[in-house]
């Protein structure tokens, strides 16, 4: 298993990062479709809707708050708080886990949307 480079610093906008993707795929919706009449459409800037789209919010809420607990951690650390290195490591490799997690959810997820997108009608 190959190790992963985990930089906290550049992963504390998640949600922001998933509300851009989120506008992206709106925009790039087949024309004469009409995003309101699709079911688990993006209701604008505020994200999806839906108990689904809750859902997967939620889900990337918890990843960013993950995120920032172990920026903290490393961040108290440097600075010489009382901080163990242990809990500081386990930290860290915590949100590593929880974002390998959410960005395997996003490639099965993308996976069954193309090949929903590939089944003739």
């Amino acid at each position: 298993m190959t190790p992963v480079q985990f930089n906290p610093a550049q992963m504390m906008n998640l949600v922001d990062m998933y509300r851009q993707q989120q506008t992206a795929m709106e925009q790039a919706q087949a024309p004469g479709v009409d995003a309101a009449q699709t079911p688990g459409a993006v209701a604008g800037a505020n994200g999806p809707t839906g108990p689904f789209g809750q859902l997967l919010t939620e889900f990337v809420g918890e990843v960013n708050a993950k995120q920032a607990h172990s920026t903290e951690m490393v961040t108290g650390l440097l600075s010489g708080k009382d901080i163990p290195l242990h809990r500081a490591v386990i930290a860290m490799e915590e949100a590593g886990v929880a974002f390998q997690m959410m960005v395997e959810v996003r490639n099965k997820l993308l996976e069954g949307y193309q090949e929903l997108m590939r089944m003739q009608v």
